[in-house]
């Protein structure tokens, strides 16, 4: 036996202790009003006189309808809890895993806290996630500020290629729009009929520096779909210098601004707020680079335990619902309880009629004359 609801969670445990003070306050005033009713009668006079007086103890039927009362609701908060019983088992097939990574293709992924630089390590560290998982499909959108899609394929090694051959110079448009990102990702797997059936993740690997739409707003209408969103946050707190980088790959110095500053990167504390709540609407994690390491390393062994645990063939126990019961039984009760009256129902006397003769029906004056002669 076991419960559909979590009886522990919150709300039903607010529940279950609500019905439960519901039916012990019930109880605790049926035997209140009992003494009440005992002190009543011993303030009226003497029971054994009183006892003469009433002409039926309803004591007895009085217990019997507050029980079938206490029993009827008792009955319906266990049904309420919905149990079930298992009746048996079946096959759960496994199921396909689809993931779109969505890896930042910004200039301030050149930075080299994370060495060679966050862009390199980040490209190698994808190939390495995409050759762990076999089995799995895998999309790509490399993005800075515009997106550049790849649509699902079994084929891990395009996908590696993809991103390989991409370099944050060769992005047509600049800046961070990672909301754009995560929509598109949610257009490779729409564009994919296959994919509904799948359980399907986004990996969204960034810097952390959006600089336009609302990302949050994006994650939340993925998880509206059913997709799940982790997050590799890379890069860290400290001011880190963006170089300058040429076509031949080659640093050429550091990038400046307008009046020749170098520009550096950091993760900002809005920023971190931003991913953390990505991840959060996208019922994700989030994952932050620290010693020298970008953390998808952790999202590969995630993905990796949830194909081996939760989306493989497995045996699982059939449950039965069995509420109908106790919630019939609990009607019943009480509608028994309505039907038993306190007192027994009285039974009405016939009265009696007065048999007359024909003849003296139609002379009705005989009487009366013959007690006259007699008096006389």
């Amino acid at each position: 036996m076991r419960f559909a609801h979590d009886l522990l969670s919150f709300p039903w445990m607010l529940l279950a202790f609500l019905g439960i003070a519901l039916v012990g306050g019930l109880v605790v005033t049926l035997v209140l009003a009992s003494i009440a009713r005992t002190r009543a009668e011993k303030r009226f006079g003497e029971p054994s006189l009183v006892g003469k007086l009433v002409t039926h103890d309803a004591a007895g039927r009085r217990a019997t309808k507050g029980t079938l009362l206490v029993l009827g609701l008792a009955l319906f908060l266990f049904a309420l809890a919905r149990p079930q019983y298992g009746r048996g088992t079946r096959l759960v097939p496994a199921r396909a895993l689809d993931v779109v990574v969505v890896l930042d293709f910004s200039k301030s992924m050149y930075a080299r806290d994370i060495a060679p630089s966050r862009i390199v390590r980040a490209k190698a560290e994808v190939a390495r996630l995409v050759q762990s998982l076999p089995g799995a499909r895998f999309g790509a959108v490399a993005f800075a500020g515009e997106p550049i899609s790849f649509p699902l394929t079994g084929d891990g090694a395009a996908i590696a290629q993809f991103f390989r051959q991409l370099e944050p110079n060769d992005m047509p448009v600049g800046g961070t729009a990672t909301a754009r990102a995560i929509e598109r990702a949610r257009e490779v797997f729409a564009r994919d009929p296959r994919a509904k059936s799948h359980a399907r993740v986004i990996v969204v690997v960034t810097d952390g520096e959006d600089l336009e739409g609302d990302p949050v707003v994006a994650a939340r209408a993925a998880a509206a779909d059913g997709i799940r969103i982790d997050v590799v946050q890379i890069g860290g707190r400290n001011p880190e210098v963006i170089p300058d980088v040429g076509p031949d790959g080659r640093v050429v110095g550091p990038r400046r601004d307008e009046t020749g500053k170098p520009l550096t990167t950091q993760l900002t504390t809005a920023g971190e707020t931003q991913l953390a709540a990505i991840a959060r609407e996208g019922s994700g994690t989030v994952i932050r680079s620290e010693r020298g390491q970008t953390g998808i390393e952790k999202i590969t062994q995630s993905l990796s335990r949830s194909m081996k645990e939760e989306l493989s063939e497995r045996v699982e126990t059939v449950y039965g619902e069995a509420y109908a019961t106790p919630l019939a039984l609990g009607a019943l009760v009480l509608l028994l309880e309505a039907l038993l009256l306190e007192t027994p129902a009285r039974r009405r006397r016939k009265a009696k009629k007065t048999e007359t003769s024909p003849s003296e029906a139609a002379s009705p004056g005989k009487k009366e004359k013959e007690g006259a002669h007699a008096a006389a």
